[in-house]
């Protein structure tokens, strides 16, 4: 549940972004600085992620999964509302940073606390349907949006201001923290594992213990390059998916005549749809890439994720030309967010029980301080690519021509590959 709500915030913060942009904008700001400022609210929440990550993983370790949780997901989902009363940008992007910090800790400590705490043979599914289950959160978000984007054709909101409800109603996680406090146990083999190293010396959730063994590093560091490929991938490119579909359907809209108001909440209920899509694929390639992974190994099935996820973005990009190519967000959803599930399972399988939560955020999040430069090289790159005395048509062909340059960068995980081992049907490192 931490973890899908988790995802349910990420996306609100998606589908909301360029609204809340432009409302806290001045007036006057064109289509490129709201996507100017989109892409830096991206990367600085990415920061936050890739920050909160390092530091909530490595105090997993040394205090315990479940109790870490609990200020993750406070922190998350209390500044995830917060931002609805946004004055500015500035006070915007630190809310992104916070609810980074937060969103950045607990996919670490949630893959270690379930790794931990279930038998092998139950492992792998599990953690394959915890990455799977956030997809639900995705798509949550979306048919949110669709919702409010009804009601703002009902008139009973104001579509501008459809983003702030989206942004409260992802205050609602933190009543979850109570639950968790209160229900969610630590792990026998880690309090047994605490106890041991208190006795021996060993030290829990250390860098320096993570760094200095020469395997460990290794997996770190090839781990962590692994994670950035598919991150980049989807932050960079995937999930900028509802700008195009925005794009090209208001520009349908007003060449057919309709009024301003309608194109918003339109627009907006086709991003709510193209976010369903999207994460509905992904729930089934990532039940697919476990079942996979389960079959031919670990490695094998990431070498064929990432080269089909290239391929599916690069078509995406090029050929989505309408509500009637809708099916394709569905795709290209399938094939970014399989690697996700491998992320879940494969990573835990990579260090022992007194690194896995820091072990397993340092390679997932730390390499978003390199996918953070994604958006902005997204946005300079289509910069780039738009002729002088650019129409419509042309930003938005410039915007798909960039997309398809930056999706050659998931070959980069199949570098990774070479430097990593094979864990399949092998037990958790102890």
């Amino acid at each position: 549940m931490s973890w899908i709500l988790d995802c349910m915030d990420q996306q609100i913060f998606i589908l909301a972004r360029n609204d809340a942009l432009k409302s806290l904008l001045p007036k006057d700001s064109t289509t490129d600085i709201v996507k100017d400022y989109g892409g830096m609210a991206t990367s600085i929440f990415m920061i936050g992620w890739a920050t909160g990550g390092m530091i909530f993983g490595s105090i997993g370790d040394r205090i315990g999964r479940a109790k870490t949780l609990t200020l993750t997901v406070l922190l998350y989902s209390l500044c995830t509302g917060l931002s609805a009363f946004s004055v500015g940008t500035t006070d915007f992007m630190v809310y992104r940073f916070i609810t980074g910090l937060g969103v950045g800790g607990v996919f670490g400590l949630a893959v270690a606390l379930v790794a931990d705490t279930l038998p092998d043979r139950a492992r792998t599914p599990a953690l394959g349907l915890l990455q799977a289950l956030s997809a639900a959160g995705n798509i949550t978000a979306g048919l949110m949006s669709m919702l409010l984007a009804k009601l703002g054709q009902d008139g009973t909101i104001a579509p501008a201001y459809a983003w702030k409800y989206m942004f409260l109603i992802g205050a609602l996680p933190a009543i979850l923290c109570v639950l968790i406090q209160l229900k969610l146990k630590e792990p026998e083999k880690w309090v047994q594992a605490r106890q041991a190293g208190k006795a021996t010396g060993v030290k829990f959730g250390s860098y320096s213990s993570l760094f200095g063994d020469d395997r460990l590093r290794k997996n770190a560091l090839a781990g962590m390059v692994l994670c950035v490929a598919g991150v980049v991938g989807v932050w960079g490119i995937g999930f900028f998916s509802p700008e195009l579909v925005g794009e090209v359907i208001s520009n349908s809209l007003k060449q057919d005549g309709l009024d301003e108001k309608e194109v918003a909440s339109a627009t907006t209920y086709w991003r709510g749809v193209n976010g369903i899509c999207q994460n509905t694929g992904a729930f089934f390639g990532m039940i697919a890439f476990t079942f996979l992974a389960q079959k031919i190994g670990r490695k094998p099935a990431f070498a064929m994720g990432y080269i089909a996820a290239m391929i599916a973005t690069i078509c995406f990009f090029q050929f989505f030309n309408g509500v009637q190519d809708i099916w394709m967000s569905s795709v290209m959803g399938f094939f970014q967010l399989a690697l996700f599930a491998g992320f879940a399972l494969y990573l835990p399988e990579l260090f022992p029980i007194r690194l896995r939560s820091t072990g397993t955020s340092f390679c997932y999040n730390v390499g978003r301080y390199i996918a953070a430069t994604a958006p902005l090289t997204l946005g300079k790159l289509q910069k780039a690519l738009v002729p002088l005395h650019a129409t419509a048509a042309d930003r938005v062909d410039a915007f798909r021509n960039a997309c398809t340059y930056m999706s050659f960068f998931f070959l980069v995980g199949l570098i990774a590959l070479l430097f990593l081992p094979e864990t399949r049907n092998q037990p958790l490192p102890e």
